[in-house]
């Protein structure tokens, strides 16, 4: 993936994560999906990236922030 499609799928993490959780600051939630995408950039496998990120991003927000999430 080049850096623009990086940066593409890393916003559309962040705004998926941010309807989940309304009540988590946008920056926060940025810094989350840049810190887990950057521990998995480096894999052989990259088509499930996005999913591993936005899992794992969501777990962080859920004991950071100790909330809820919108169920979809």
């Amino acid at each position: 993936m080049s850096d623009e499609e990086n940066e593409a799928t890393m916003r559309k993490v962040v705004d998926r994560l941010l309807a989940r959780f309304p009540d988590a600051p946008k920056p926060r939630v940025a810094e989350i999906v840049r810190e887990e995408f950057a521990s998995l950039a480096s894999g052989r496998i990259r088509i499930y990236i996005p999913t591993l990120v936005e899992n794992a991003a969501r777990d962080r927000l859920h004991q950071e922030f100790n909330i809820v999430a919108i169920l979809d």
